[in-house]
């Protein structure tokens, strides 16, 4: 059986980035890519493929549809469209109605800037979950996508390794308790390494790839 290290190694090595990333998000603790993330958080949280939703946030993107004022003034068709342009039909025309929800709630509630959510919360990572959910479309799923990709500029958040997190670990063979994954995951960035372990839980082929890489290189 090969070591957790070099499964973790192996696991980084092939499945190291960020959904945000694939994406095309730069993640900064600025409001636009903080609410493109919101969204992305949001398109994930279906039961729809990630290369869907992650190629929709795309669309919506190139769009125009960037920023929640855009957002929220975009004509719903526009929103569908870019939606099935990036493969999102099962769910499009419900998922266009939440983002203009989803949209105008964060002008209303805090000016288009999420950090001011962050600043409601004050630290306490319950409430800021809560105050997620309060997004349309955004259900405790959502909440924990998001915190998972932000807890690189939001570090009251790390290590975030919700259950999709600690699933992929169990199926890779790691312990599944966040303080022992965090300390096995070394100086790997937490946004990265949970974002690695969601891949797992979601794709079985994954996790045995990376178990069978490390153990052929037990045997080097």
């Amino acid at each position: 059986m090969p070591s957790q290290q070099k499964v973790i190694k192996e696991l980084l090595t092939s499945y190291g980035h960020t959904f945000t990333e694939d994406a095309g998000i730069r993640l900064k603790n600025t409001p636009q890519p903080l609410y493109q993330t919101l969204v992305l958080a949001c398109l994930l949280s279906a039961r729809i493929r990630s290369s869907a939703a992650v190629a929709s946030a795309r669309e919506l993107r190139e769009a125009g549809l960037r920023d929640p004022r855009r957002m929220a003034d975009s004509d719903w068709q526009e929103r569908v469209d870019a939606l099935g342009r990036g493969g999102y039909r099962r769910y499009d025309e419900r998922t266009a109605t939440q983002l203009g929800d989803g949209a105008q709630l964060v002008l209303d509630r805090w000016g288009g800037d999420l950090r001011r959510m962050r600043d409601e919360a004050g630290g306490d990572l319950d409430k800021l979950r809560g105050l997620l959910q309060e997004v349309p479309g955004l259900g405790p799923a959502g909440a924990d996508i998001f915190l998972r990709e932000v807890q690189a500029v939001w570090p009251e958040a790390s290590p975030y390794l919700d259950a999709k997190a600690r699933e992929g670990a169990k199926r890779l063979g790691l312990p599944d308790a966040p303080p022992k994954l965090a300390r096995l995951a070394g100086d790997a960035e937490p946004a990265v390494f949970a974002a690695a372990l969601v891949r797992a839980a979601v794709d079985k082929n994954v996790a045995e790839e990376c178990k069978r890489a490390a153990e052929e290189s037990d045997g080097d």
